[in-house]
């Protein structure tokens, strides 16, 4: 390609402040330093993770920034050092790095790295590049990048252990929901909770992670899956992924964790709260059996003020643990994710209900905000 080690003008979403609509522009892309990669996104997905930097309580976020973090692409060209991909492969960027020599990366109990700093909220790390500057300009501005991937823009430039390669024939306008998404959910339930054959379980919100978990608790040989959503609408489709049972607490006379411990003889082997916040924590972790129940944590809410555990509740053998990115090892395992979708043992076109252009980025928002879509997948 005739741009390799020029500046590229291009379009990006730049999200100038918070509690404010995306604004398209034409913005300037850096060529790759070391070991950086620059990508020709070709589709991106958005998710509540790139709607938070917005929400005006987020702490941590910076403005200007071009958000988006699940997407895939093609490489158009590599910076010094870069040994692992060459312009022409397609590529899906990863806001969970592997750099492959730390001490996380070296343990098989998490796919942490320790290229990221800030553990308390990984959403305002990977701002800027290792050399601490911007590949990003926009009207003479430097921007910020969000999460190492800043997929909302036509070309970004990510870290090569920031990036997964993918096979020639991949399907990018699906795929690319493993940027997060679906990884997310099917990787709680498979690496994390190693939800067991025969085992119950309740999952908390049916958005594209939620709906994810149901696969992997499918896949996982479950017997019973019991979904709960404030949207009825959203029940058929986890029906047809592999839901057993289907609650709206808006419908119920009770509290929803009461219904679910009577309807499985003292609760359920696992619960996946895929939502977010203190009060939808609180149902998840009192839906689970004593004895060996296990609560798994993977929605976040914004402003929340956290969850009050007692002592008694996890003495009597209940489990309370979290999730980032489903555990996966994304680097290594994203690859083998892309091919067990195209040999078509994982449904990634049931969690995409929308596709649009690019520009329509805000009109993507919208829907998710009023509960509308499940996953939006945009088109440069």
């Amino acid at each position: 390609m005739g741009t390799k080690g020029k500046i590229i003008k291009c379009k990006a979403a730049i999200a100038w402040e918070a509690n404010k609509p995306l604004s398209i522009e034409e913005v300037e892309v850096a060529p790759p330093k070391d070991h950086e990669v620059r990508i020709q996104i070709i589709a991106t997905a958005l998710c509540h993770s790139d709607a938070h930097i917005l929400h005006p309580q987020f702490e941590g976020g910076v403005f200007p920034v071009i958000l988006g973090h699940e997407a895939a692409g093609i490489v158009e060209s590599i910076g010094p050092g870069v040994t692992n991909f060459k312009p022409g492969d397609k590529v899906i960027p990863l806001h969970a790095p592997q750099c492959g020599k730390c001490k996380f990366c070296l343990s098989p109990r998490t796919n942490f790295c320790g290229k990221l700093k800030h553990f308390k909220n990984p959403m305002g790390d990977q701002k800027l590049m290792e050399d601490g500057t911007s590949r990003f300009t926009c009207k003479g501005k430097p921007i910020y990048h969000f999460m190492g991937t800043s997929t909302f823009s036509q070309y970004t430039v990510v870290s090569d252990v920031n990036l997964a390669k993918l096979e020639d024939d991949a399907n990018l306008e699906r795929v690319c929901l493993l940027g997060c998404a679906f990884s997310t959910g099917y990787g709680a339930v498979i690496n994390n909770a190693k939800v067991t054959p025969g085992s119950t379980c309740a999952i908390f919100g049916l958005g594209g992670v939620g709906l994810s978990a149901v696969m992997g608790c499918k896949a996982s040989g479950a017997s019973r899956i019991i979904v709960v959503d404030i949207n009825s609408e959203k029940f058929t489709k986890a029906k047809a992924l592999g839901a057993t049972d289907c609650l709206n607490p808006k419908d119920l006379d009770k509290p929803i964790q009461e219904v679910i411990v009577e309807m499985t003889n003292g609760g359920v082997d696992f619960a996946f709260e895929c939502v977010g916040g203190a009060k939808i924590m609180r149902a998840a972790l009192d839906s689970v059996t004593v004895g060996w129940g296990v609560c798994t944590i993977i929605g976040v809410n914004v402003g929340d003020n956290g969850l009050n555990v007692s002592a008694m509740e996890l003495l009597m053998g209940r489990t309370l643990t979290g999730t980032s990115f489903g555990g996966w090892k994304g680097v290594t395992s994203v690859p083998k994710l892309a091919a067990d979708y195209k040999n078509k043992k994982l449904d990634l076109d049931a969690l995409v209900t929308h596709t649009l252009p690019f520009d329509k980025v805000n009109e993507a928002f919208d829907l998710m905000y009023q509960g509308k879509s499940i996953r939006t997948v945009l088109l440069f």
